[in-house]
C-alpha cells in the first residue's frame, strides 16, 4: 500500500478479518505495547470486533503513565522555584502527584510553559539568560534521541542555564518484567512501532528466543493492527514464535543508527522506577557524567522523593495487563479526564484515557 488512507480502508480491514476469524482456533491473549496502538484499537472497536478467542490486554506503553510519582513530585518542586521556567509537554501538565499538578503550579504563579520540542525549550533558555530554564524530558527510545540533541546542543553552544529533568524509559525490560512474572498471561506481543523505527526489532529477536512469544512490530493504523493480529495469529496456531515486522514502511532490524549514536552519547542505561509497578533495572536513561552540568536533579538538588499511589487507583494492574480500565471501580465516577486518580486516565495515549473515550457506555454497572 502506498497512501495513508488505504491503511484505514474498510474492504481491506474486512478481509483481514475475515482472514483472522478462519484462523483462529484457539483462546489466545495479545498484548499491545503501545498507547497509541490501544487508541486506535478503540476507536475503530477492534477489540469489539475480533472474534471471542481472542483477547487483547494493554501494556505499559504510554510514557505519561509510567512516569513515577516520586519524578512528578520532583518536577513540581522545580517549577515552584522563582527563577525557574520549566517547559514540559503538554500531556505532563495535569498528571497527578503526590498533593499537586503542573498546572496547578502554573495557576499559582509558576513559569510553566507547554512545548512540542525540546529544541523549544533551548529557544527559551537563549532568550532568556537570567532565568533556569528546565526540560522536562520523558518518553520511551522514540523521544530520547531529541532530547540527547538538545542537551548535546546546549553543551555545545555553553548555555549555562538549561538544564533536563530526565526520566526516560525503556520498553524492551518492561517487556522482560511481563513475561517473568508469575502473573502474566501474555501469549504475543504487538511491538512498538514508534520506538522499533529508532531502536529496531533485534531486541526482541532475543526476548521471543528466551521465552518462545511471538512479536510483530505493528504501525498504527486500523488494517497495520488487524493485519499484526493476523500475523500473531498465524504464529501462535502453528507454535512459532519469532519476530515479524508489519510496519515495514518504517521499521527496519537494525533501526536509526543516528538516532541511536545520539542517545549513546548523551545517555547511559539505569534502573528506573515505573509508576505502579515499581524499580526494574537497566530499563531507563540517565544524563552521562561528562553532561552532569545539564542535570536538573543534580542541580536543584531535589533529593529522595518517596511516594505512594493512591489505594483505590489500579493503573499499575492495567499497564501490567492484568485488569481493564473498567475493572476499577472508581472508572468513570471519581477517576475522569477532568478529575484523574491515575495517569492513564490524563494521557492521550493511557488506557483510562481511552476506554473513557470509546467505551464508557459499555462500563458495568
Amino acid at each position: 500500500m502506498k497512501y495513508l488512507d488505504e491503511y484505514r480502508d474498510e474492504r481491506i480491514a474486512r478481509r483481514l478479518l475475515a482472514d483472522i476469524r478462519r484462523r483462529v482456533a484457539r483462546p489466545w491473549v495479545m498484548m499491545e505495547i503501545c498507547g497509541g496502538q490501544t487508541h486506535t484499537l478503540m476507536r475503530y472497536g477492534i477489540d469489539e470486533i475480533l472474534p471471542p478467542l481472542i483477547t487483547l490486554v494493554h501494556g505499559p506503553g504510554c510514557p505519561v503513565c509510567v512516569t513515577p510519582l516520586e519524578i512528578i513530585d520532583k518536577a513540581i518542586r522545580i517549577a515552584s522555584r522563582p527563577e525557574v521556567i520549566f517547559v514540559s509537554y503538554g500531556d505532563m501538565l495535569r498528571v497527578p502527584g503526590s498533593d499537586s499538578d503542573l498546572l496547578r503550579v502554573k495557576a499559582s504563579g509558576g513559569d510553566v510553559r507547554v512545548a512540542y520540542s525540546p529544541m523549544e525549550a533551548l529557544k527559551i533558555a537563549r532568550a532568556n539568560p537570567g532565568r533556569q530554564v528546565v526540560f522536562f524530558g520523558i518518553g520511551f527510545e522514540t523521544t530520547a534521541p531529541a532530547n540527547a540533541m538538545a542537551v548535546w546542543r546546549a553543551r555545545e553552544e555553553g548555555l549555562s542555564n538549561f538544564s533536563m529533568l530526565v526520566a526516560h524509559v525503556l520498553v524492551p525490560p518492561a517487556i522482560r518484567l511481563l513475561l517473568t512474572s508469575p502473573a502474566n498471561r501474555v501469549q504475543g506481543f504487538i511491538a512498538p512501532g514508534h520506538v522499533c523505527t529508532v531502536m529496531g526489532y533485534q531486541q526482541y529477536e532475543a526476548l521471543s528466543r528466551e521465552f518462545r512469544v511471538p512479536f510483530v512490530v505493528a504501525g498504527f493504523e486500523p488494517v497495520d493492527l488487524l493485519e499484526a493480529i493476523l500475523m500473531l495469529v498465524g504464529q501462535l496456531e502453528d507454535g512459532r514464535a519469532s519476530v515479524e515486522n508489519q510496519y515495514v514502511r518504517s521499521v527496519t532490524r537494525e533501526g536509526n543508527l543516528a538516532a541511536q549514536k545520539t542517545m549513546e552519547e548523551v545517555f547511559e542505561v539505569t534502573d528506573r522506577k515505573w509508576r505502579g509497578v515499581g524499580l526494574i533495572p537497566a530499563s531507563g536513561l540517565r544524563l552521562r557524567p561528562e553532561f552532569a552540568a545539564y542535570d536538573a536533579e543534580r542541580i536543584f538538588d531535589v533529593g529522595e522523593c518517596n511516594a505512594a499511589e493512591p489505594a483505590e487507583c489500579i493503573s499499575a494492574l492495567v499497564l501490567q495487563g492484568l485488569k481493564k480500565p473498567w475493572d476499577c471501580a472508581a472508572f468513570g465516577r471519581r477517576c475522569t479526564p477532568e478529575s484523574p486518580l491515575g495517569a492513564p486516565m490524563v494521557s492521550p495515549e493511557g488506557a483510562c484515557a481511552a476506554y473513557y473515550q470509546y467505551r464508557r457506555h459499555a462500563v458495568p454497572a
